[in-house]
């Protein structure tokens, strides 16, 4: 008996030494399963923060190409802008220089109406007519505002004269050189009498 009470003894010890290996492996297998665990998420975290990083990443592209396009579209428009003023005020200054030779010619017209002999007259008065109207097709008109208020931003006031009628107070009763608009822009203010 003392045989097999150590046999079994030995069988006891052997069981329960398996018992602790197997408690053992248990506990490596349950820390590596939360070492797992841990990783999946700290990679999750990881992951989670990158993909956030890229979002903002993305959001602040996004922000400036849509900032671009629209200072784009805003250059393309005021060029566009600047393109067709500079077109339709483009013979400005020729134009100017133009008027004082037309000024002249509303000087000679005067005179010759005044003589007797009219030939003259109808010719010169043709053309006068012709140029102007070519003026016109570029955009130039005179600005002939007698007997209305007096606006400057039109006219420039040359002096003040007792008006004859009481309307006539603060309007313009006479001009001494007209004025000219140029594609609606005044490119020469008229020189005018104010009645007071």
């Amino acid at each position: 008996m003392s045989k097999s009470k150590h046999t079994a003894e030995k069988d006891i010890e052997k069981q329960q030494s398996e018992e602790v290996k197997e408690n053992q492996e248990q506990q490596v297998a349950a820390e590596d399963t939360v070492a797992a665990d841990e990783k999946e998420n700290v990679s999750a975290d990881s992951t989670s923060e990158e993909i956030d990083r890229m979002n903002a990443t993305i959001a602040e592209w996004k922000d400036k190409y849509l900032r671009l396009t629209a200072e784009y579209d805003n250059y393309r428009k005021r060029t566009r802008n600047e393109m067709d003023e500079l077109r339709k005020t483009a013979g400005e200054s020729t134009i100017k220089d133009i008027l004082g030779v037309v000024d002249d010619f509303e000087r000679a017209l005067q005179a010759l109406e005044k003589l007797e002999d009219t030939a003259g007259f109808d010719g010169v008065k043709l053309i006068y007519d012709k140029f102007m109207s070519t003026l016109k097709g570029k955009g130039v008109e005179a600005i002939d505002r007698v007997n209305e208020d007096f606006d400057t931003d039109f006219e420039e006031a040359i002096t003040k004269f007792p008006a004859p009628t009481p309307e006539l107070k603060g309007k313009v009763i006479e001009v001494i050189q007209k004025g000219y608009t140029l594609n609606g822009k005044v490119i020469r203010f008229a020189k005018v009498v104010v009645g007071e």
